[in-house]
């Protein structure tokens, strides 16, 4: 796949398709591999780009902290370097912050935006579940420096295991997490936690004002389903769905739902 030299780093990118560009953004520690179930689907409607974000897959991997805010001009820049002026902007939790940002300070460059599984902030008033910091050891009053002393590799295997109904990940994930965390680099992992960690956008939503299509299940343990409700209220006109029973996953374990909303949403 080729690469693009953007904001100071070499970005893995994938196109498929044709028609309307359509861009598409990862969450933690995922390549652009994960969006499997999506771009089979979509490039036959849409010009689908997929990236892996800087620290991990075969992007760059800088060894400072990262911020939201960057990996948002690391996305602006590669619509630069493939020529594209204007796009729709799907983003997935860490994907789903990183599409705030574009959306908020590269307005022009968005046609119409979707948000899954996502947060504006992390503590406030909603952002990650309960569920996920619990099975790392803490409850209730954690820090930075608490989430930091946990090793990446333990970090993305708790989020791996509530990503998905226990069944699925048994039968699957499990076994794929064991093989993909041979060829992660977890330093540049632990550096999209720091961004993670530090994101906010809460007070700069209203600032969000193209169509924008906020979708969750309401049954995700690593991000707080209310956190949509939070996003959806304080973007003007944007359309909440939320999922009966749908994991943090649902985008995979609800796919054809999940690819009808965004093909609908998309083509309105």
């Amino acid at each position: 796949m080729p690469k693009a030299l953007v904001n100071g780093i070499n970005i893995n990118y994938k196109i498929e398709g044709t028609g309307e560009p359509l861009i598409m953004i990862m969450g933690v520690a995922s390549t652009l591999t994960a969006w499997y179930f999506q771009t089979r689907v979509f490039k036959k409607y849409f010009r689908v780009i997929t990236f892996d974000n800087r620290g991990c897959g075969d992007s760059d991997k800088p060894t400072e902290h990262y911020t939201i805010r960057t990996m948002a001009e690391d996305t602006a820049g590669l619509m630069e370097h493939l020529g594209i002026e204007k796009a729709h902007v799907l983003g997935i939790s860490m994907g789903g912050m990183i599409a705030q940002e574009l959306a908020i300070n590269y307005p022009d460059k968005i046609n119409k935006l979707i948000l899954g599984c996502t947060f504006a902030k992390r503590a406030e008033p909603a952002g990650i579940s309960e569920e996920l910091p619990k099975m790392l050891g803490y409850e209730g009053n954690y820090s930075y420096n608490d989430l930091l002393s946990v090793p990446p590799g333990d970090i993305v295997t708790a989020m791996a295991k509530l990503a998905f109904n226990k069944k699925i990940y048994k039968l699957f994930i499990k076994t794929v997490i064991k093989q993909a965390a041979k060829k992660m680099d977890f330093s540049g992992i632990s550096n999209q936690i720091h961004a993670i960690w530090k994101h906010d956008t809460i007070d700069r939503l209203k600032l969000i004002k193209v169509p924008t299509l906020v979708i969750t299940g309401n049954a995700d343990s690593i991000i707080n389903p209310q956190s949509s409700v939070v996003i959806a209220k304080r973007v003007a006109n944007a359309k909440l769905v939320k999922y009966d029973g749908g994991s943090h996953a649902f985008f995979v374990e609800m796919r054809k739902r999940f690819n009808s909303e965004v093909i609908a949403f998309l083509n309105r």
